[in-house]
C-alpha cells in the first residue's frame, strides 16, 4: 500500500513541486533564504502556529535573512515519506525540519542530519531540558543531533456517560485485559450500536496502530519488541501471541470498530469528531494530546469535553507489576546536514524553541512539556484538566527502538494486526509470519527467541 513503488514516486514528485512552488525567486545579493519543513494538516496547525511566530521573532532580529516555510500535508507516514525524499537532494533539502524521535538515528546514520553539539554547548536554554528528553536526539555516537519539542504518553480515553448508562462506576480502572473485555461487553449489551472500545489495527493508522495499540498490549505481557541487552529483535514471543489474540476478541466479538473502518487511514477523525461527542464510542487508546482536538480553537471543538472525558492507564495483561504501561514518542527539530548556513539554521531553531514558542507550543498541542520552565508554567499546568495524570505515566512508559530497521519492523508489526482483524490469520499464523519478516529484514544473527 504506502510503501509501493509507484506511490513513493508520485510522493516524491509531489514534495518536489510543493518544495519548488515554494521558492523564492533569485534573492537579492548578500540576502539568505533559510527553508523549514513541517508537518501540516486540518486537525494539526500548532506546529505552523510556532513557526509563523518564530518567521516574524527571526526575521526582525536578523535582517536579510529570509524564513521560507515549507509546510508538507499529510498524516505521520506521508510526511515522513515525502521529507526522507526531500532528504536525498541538497536543492530540495531544507534547513531546519521537523524529525520524529524515532527517525533520527536511521537519518544520522543516512547522513541528514547534523551534529549539533558544537552549538549546543554555547544555548543556556539547553540546560532547561530534561535529560530523558535529551535522550531522543542522541545518536549512537553519542553525538546530539536534534532537539525535543515535546513528549507524549498513551492512555484509555473513555466517555464517562457511556460508561455509566452500561452501569461502569466512575472513575474507571481497569486492572487487566479482562476488565476491559468486560467493560466492553457491557456497553455493547447496554447499546448495541455504541462502539465500546476501540484499538487501533492494520496498516491503515500506520504507527498509531502501533503506537495507540499494540505496543500498549505487547510490553504489558513482560515481552519487548527489541532486546536492549543482547542488541537483538525478539522472535517467537508468547506476549507477541496473545497480544494478537486480544485484538481477535476483540474485534471478532464485535467491541472494537469494524475492519474496515479500521483499515481506514482517517478512522481517527470520527473518534475524536464523531463518535466520543456524540456518545457512541465507550473508550480508546490514544496519546496524551487528544485534549487538544477538543478545546477551543483545536479541529473539533466539544465544550464540555472535560466533564464528560476520563483518562486511566492502560493495564498489564494480568495486573502484574508495575501495574500500567504506556507508550512514548514525541518529535524535534533538526538541521539539515546538507546547510549552507548552520550557525543560522541553528539560530532559527534557538528562536522556534525558546520558552515563550515552546510554551505555547506545548499548551496547543497538548504535549508533555520537555522544558523544565515550560514544565512549571502555570499556563501549561491549567491547560486542560488531564496534564497531571498524562504526566504521570511518565513514570511506566516506553520508547520504541530508535534504529534504523525499526520502521520496517514496525511495518511488519501492522500487517500482523491486519490479518488478525481481517480473519486471514490465526494469532499463531501470524506472528510465525511476523518472525519470518523480521529474520528476514535483519537476518537471523540479529534476532533472538524469548
Amino acid at each position: 500500500m504506502r510503501h509501493r513503488a509507484l506511490k513513493n514516486m508520485s510522493l516524491f514528485a509531489a514534495a518536489l513541486v510543493a518544495l519548488a512552488a515554494c521558492s523564492p525567486g533569485t534573492p537579492d545579493e548578500g540576502s539568505k533564504t533559510l527553508k523549514v519543513a513541517y508537518q501540516k494538516t486540518d486537525s494539526f496547525t500548532a506546529l505552523d502556529t510556532m513557526f509563523q511566530s518564530a518567521k516574524e521573532e527571526f526575521e526582525a532580529a536578523n535582517q536579510g535573512v529570509t524564513v521560507e516555510l515549507q509546510p508538507i500535508h499529510g498524516n505521520d507516514d506521508d510526511y515522513g515519506t515525502k521529507l526522507a525524499l526531500a532528504l536525498r537532494s541538497p536543492s530540495t533539502a531544507p534547513d531546519v525540519f521537523y524529525e520524529d524521535t524515532f527517525k533520527v538515528r536511521s537519518d544520522v546514520d543516512a547522513g541528514y542530519l547534523l551534529k549539533l553539539d558544537s552549538h549546543l554547548e554555547g544555548w543556556e536554554d539547553w540546560d532547561k531540558y530534561d535529560d530523558a528528553a535529551k535522550a531522543a536526539g542522541r545518536a549512537d555516537d553519542g553525538g546530539t543531533y536534534a532537539v525535543p519539542l515535546g513528549t507524549d504518553t498513551r492512555a484509555i480515553w473513555y466517555n464517562k456517560k457511556v460508561l455509566a448508562a452500561a452501569g461502569i462506576s466512575e472513575p474507571w480502572q481497569p486492572r487487566s485485559w479482562q476488565d476491559i473485555l468486560d467493560a466492553a461487553r457491557k456497553i455493547k449489551a447496554n447499546d448495541p450500536s455504541a462502539i465500546p472500545f476501540n484499538m487501533y489495527a492494520g496498516k491503515g493508522t500506520g504507527e498509531g496502530t502501533v503506537m495507540q495499540g499494540f505496543y500498549e498490549l505487547l510490553y504489558g505481557t513482560g515481552s519487548s519488541l527489541y532486546d536492549e541487552e543482547s542488541k537483538k529483535w525478539v522472535v517467537g514471543s508468547a506476549g507477541f501471541k496473545d497480544s494478537l489474540g486480544f485484538l481477535k476478541t476483540l474485534y471478532d466479538e464485535q467491541l472494537a470498530v469494524t475492519p474496515a473502518e479500521a483499515l481506514d487511514a482517517n478512522v481517527w477523525k470520527k473518534v475524536f469528531g464523531e463518535w466520543f461527542p456524540d456518545g457512541k464510542l465507550g473508550a480508546t487508546v490514544e496519546g496524551s494530546y487528544a485534549p487538544s482536538f477538543w478545546q477551543k480553537g483545536g479541529s473539533y471543538e466539544w465544550p464540555g469535553y472535560e466533564q464528560d472525558m476520563g483518562v486511566a492507564p492502560f493495564p498489564t495483561q494480568n495486573g502484574d507489576a508495575p501495574g500500567a504501561v504506556s507508550m512514548s514518542g514525541g518529535w524535534t527539530l533538526a538541521v539539515g546536514a546538507e546547510t549552507k548556513e548552520p550557525d543560522l539554521a541553528f539560530k532559527f531553531l534557538s528562536t522556534a524553541l525558546n520558552q515563550k514558542n515552546s510554551l505555547a507550543f506545548t499548551v496547543e498541542s497538548s504535549q508533555i512539556a520537555v522544558r523544565t520552565d515550560v514544565a512549571a508554567d502555570p499556563g501549561y499546568q491549567d491547560a486542560n484538566p488531564f496534564v497531571k495524570d498524562v504526566s504521570d505515566l511518565v513514570k511506566v512508559t516506553r520508547y520504541r527502538p530508535a534504529t534504523s530497521d525499526y520502521p520496517r519492523i514496525s511495518a511488519a508489526v501492522q500487517e500482523a494486526t491486519e490479518a488478525v482483524i481481517t480473519g486471514s490469520r490465526t494469532p499463531e499464523q501470524a506472528a510465525a509470519d511476523y518472525d519470518a519478516a523480521v529474520t528476514d529484514i535483519v537476518g537471523g544473527d540479529k534476532t533472538v527467541r524469548k
